[in-house]
Order: structure tokens, then sequence, then C-alpha cells
């Protein structure tokens, strides 16, 4: 299959769950688990960023190849917990994923390697925004806790997807990782300006 052909069929993948990224579709808001597991896959946002730590920890050397996208899932479940259980009101949470989204597909496309400190700074930051997101978007029949361990299970799976793919693509297609993180900023910025 021709690079050309695999970007397209990424394309139509990515793009193909928008339109079920909020309640009402499947009948699966009763489900907890179920609707926890698709959230992540169905809401472009949070797929991209997802799949961006994964591509971003893909890039990074030592430690924090692991330690980044396990920042982002410690710190998604913080926010989630702010939102579901406790309430606490944070204030931009769209915003900040939008953010998010732009900041991490620059990280990908310029491959930027930052001080570990800051990296688990700035990705906890991202984590807890979309980890709230989550919490608040659980849906009123579900189980909580089914839901946020399928919202937890599929964030780790989209983490293992980008690096798994950053590190089984031969080094000549590395431009190609950076051109995602370029699509995914642009992404971003349209969200923000959106």
């Amino acid at each position: 299959m021709g690079a050309k052909k695999l970007l397209y069929i990424t394309a139509l993948l990515l793009f193909s769950g928008v339109a079920l990224a909020h309640p009402g579709h499947f009948g699966h808001e009763s489900f907890g688990f179920v609707s926890g597991l698709l959230h992540p896959l169905t809401g472009f946002d949070h797929l991209i960023a997802m799949f961006a730590v994964g591509l971003w920890a893909a890039q990074q050397q030592g430690a924090a190849r692991l330690i980044v996208p396990a920042t982002f899932v410690i710190a998604m479940l913080m926010g989630g917990l702010l939102s579901a259980y406790l309430n606490i009101p944070l204030l931009f949470i769209e915003n900040g994923i939008a953010v998010s989204v732009l900041a991490l597909g620059l990280l990908v496309a310029l491959a930027v390697h930052l001080p570990l400190r800051i990296s688990v700074l700035m990705i906890a930051l991202f984590a807890i925004n979309h980890g709230y997101a989550h919490g608040i978007e659980i849906p009123d029949l579900a189980n909580p806790a089914g839901f946020i361990v399928g919202f937890v299970l599929s964030t780790i799976g989209l983490h293992g997807t980008g690096f798994g793919l950053a590190n089984i693509l031969p080094d000549r297609f590395f431009s190609l990782i950076r051109a995602l993180g370029v699509f995914f900023a642009g992404a971003g910025l349209w969200m923000l300006t959106a």
C-alpha cells in the first residue's frame, strides 16, 4: 500500500468518529465501560491528543519515553476525579484541550526534546483538561467507575498506537510522523479559532 493511500485511510479513520463524540449514539450511554472506551476514540480532540502523546513519547530518549505517557494517564485520572466525583470547577476546559492539541502537534512536528520536569508538568496540565472533560461527559446512566476504566484503557491504547507507529516505521518515514504533527497542530489551531 502506498503512502498516499495509507494517509487517506488514516484521515478517514480519524474523522469518522467526530459525529459520534456526543451522547445519543448507539445507546452506549448506559454501559459505562463501553461508553468510556469509545469516548476518546469518537472525540477528535481527545483522539489526536492521545495519539500525539504516544508519537511524542517515541521521539524522546531514556525514561521520558515511558514517563510522558504514564504522566498523562495519571493526571487525566486526577482531572476526571475532579469533575466526576468532587465537582471542582475548572475554567476554559475546551480551550485547554485545544491548546494541548496545538502544542502536542508542534512538539511532534518539531521532534522537541525538553527537560523531563518540563515535559511532565506540561503533559500533566494537558491531561488534567482531558480528564476533566471526560469526567463531566460521563453519561447520567453510566456506571462512573466503568466509564473511567474504559477511557483510561482507551487512552493507553491510543498512546501505545502512536508510540508503536513511530517505532515501527523505518527512519525514512520520520517526515511522515512530523507531518502528522503539523496536521495535529493545525487541528488544534482550528479548534481554538472555531
